[in-house]
């Protein structure tokens, strides 16, 4: 299964990002576009995003490029979508969680 990705490397964290209108998923990664580190990390997000062995992911496409073609072994193309997006969606529920345990700064000081 060929999936699409748009790779920000230099991040803070590896994460999932979004889905992008192109259909492509956007990812970070921490690891710097050195010597094929953000590839390296790009593999083992996936891997771990899909509950997959990091052998069974290769990048097939866009080596030295922020847009990837990542081949995945073992899962159908509704298995990787649906994992994805559920993935996705939990981690929108935890920022928005974190958003509202996070003290009001807004407040003014009389």
């Amino acid at each position: 299964m060929k999936l699409s990705l748009r790779v920000q490397p230099g991040a803070k964290r590896s994460v999932l990002l979004a889905r992008l209108a192109s259909g492509a998923w956007k990812v970070a990664v921490a690891a710097p576009p050195v010597e094929g580190k953000a590839n390296a990390a790009v593999v083992e997000l996936v891997s771990e995003l899909l509950g997959v062995k990091r052998r069974q992911v290769t990048v097939a496409r866009g080596g030295s490029s922020r847009s990837k073609i990542i081949e995945v072994e073992g899962l159908s193309a509704e298995e990787v979508e649906t994992k994805l997006a559920a993935e996705l969606a939990d981690s929108g529920k935890r920022l928005a969680a974190r958003s509202e345990s996070a003290p009001n700064k807004s407040r003014t000081r009389s």
